[in-house]
């Protein structure tokens, strides 16, 4: 049997406005680019796409099942602008057929630099998941799927049984991702890595007509999940829901693929669709997952260097970490939201001077022209704060 473990990540930051050194508004979002955003992906995916799910599950009676993280800065866009679109994450959890999972509410980095604030995010967004969704999260991902063994550690202390991150091949060596392991000496926590071949078929190749599979049909990926029975227990496909009429538009045939993939698995041999904790119930620890250094899901490298690559980047998450102390004695909490809100990960990466195959990623809704430009707009924004502050 090969169980596909189907995880969505669901986010946007809140992008900042252009900010000069001679500016003094204390406003550094801007709100109404971030609102035309939220409505634009809103009813491009996130609407057509719970439709979708929701009418999929009903079809198969529940043997349909995923999971999703939403960020706290998306819930709170939603909140502000598309209540409808919550309402509709709402009614796939009242399903019993999803689960909601936590993150960092501010799809922040802060573990790299201050754990006591990673863990007030971290129980923040937990409790936000709770009262939105009335579900107690039992699995953890860090941001972009970081994560190390120091990760594992503070996590399972949290109450956390599972955590999400990449496949890496430089940690797998000959192991496969399709097997679920533990942490060193942390026997209780369990880890799912995600597949990223076949998470990237759908992601980034599916509308490349140069690709040498293009077209893909849902037959043609249910053979390949298929080919797992044998040679391990889950796929697991992680990606941004975006990838759903956002990345992938409409006209690419992504939702009719959608649409057609549960049957084309469910007929493809014993398989069936498991939420994260249903995977853990089931399926055991294939042994013993040592990931000393810090890994992610982004780029070709799999590692941190799309956020801290440069100079630019270790100077500006030093920078507006280097003011928690300060910032959170100030007791004023709209100064504390947006300081949290400007350690989100996609500041830093605007600033990424690197280029992949897969470099249209970063180019996803920003509003750049250069990662120079976004460095000096984000440091005009933390002179401003550090002044207030004073």
């Amino acid at each position: 049997m090969a169980s596909v473990v189907f995880y969505f990540q669901v986010h946007q930051p809140f992008r900042l406005r252009r900010y000069t050194v001679f500016d003094t508004d204390s406003s550094y979002f801007d709100n109404t680019h971030n609102r035309e955003i939220c409505s634009k992906v809103s009813d491009k995916c996130y609407l057509p796409t719970n439709k979708a799910l929701l009418e999929l599950i009903e079809k198969f009676d529940g043997k349909f099942r995923v999971s999703f993280s939403l960020t706290g800065t998306v819930i709170e866009q939603f909140q502000k602008w598309r209540p409808d679109v919550l309402e509709s994450f709402q009614a796939l959890a009242k399903t019993g057929c999803v689960e909601f999972i936590s993150e960092t509410y501010y799809h922040s980095l802060v573990f790299l630099y201050n754990r006591e604030e990673f863990v007030a995010q971290t129980q923040r967004h937990r409790r936000a998941i709770s009262e939105l969704f009335g579900q107690e999260p039992k699995v953890f991902r860090n941001t972009e799927l970081t994560y190390n063994n120091d990760v594992a550690r503070v996590i399972r202390d949290l109450g956390y049984e599972t955590v999400l991150t990449e496949g890496a091949d430089h940690i797998l060596g000959y192991r496969s991702p399709n097997f679920l392991y533990h942490p060193p000496n942390c026997d209780d926590l369990h880890i799912l890595l995600k597949n990223y071949r076949l998470s990237d078929d759908i992601a980034f190749r599916f509308s490349n007509q140069t690709w040498s599979e293009w077209p893909l049909t849902a037959e043609k990926f249910a053979k390949w999940v298929n080919r797992i029975n044998g040679n391990g227990y889950v796929c697991n496909l992680f990606m941004d829901y975006e990838t759903f009429g956002e990345h992938q538009w409409k006209s690419t045939g992504i939702f009719d693929f959608l649409d057609a993939l549960p049957e084309a698995i469910l007929d493809a041999g014993d398989n069936d669709f498991l939420t994260i904790s249903e995977a853990v119930a089931q399926y055991p620890s294939a042994g013993e997952m040592d990931v000393p250094h810090m890994i992610s899901w982004a780029d070709t490298e799999r590692d941190i260097s799309a956020w801290l690559g440069n100079s630019m980047q270790a100077n500006a998450l030093h920078d507006i970490n280097g003011m928690a102390a300060e910032v959170l004695s100030s007791g004023d909490e709209e100064l504390i939201h947006q300081w949290r809100l400007l350690q989100s990960s996609d500041h830093f990466y605007y600033m990424c001077t690197k280029w992949f195959d897969d470099g249209d990623v970063h180019r996803y809704f920003n509003p750049y022209e250069s990662p120079y430009e976004a460095y000096i707009n984000y440091m005009n924004i933390l002179d401003s704060l550090r002044s207030r502050i004073k």
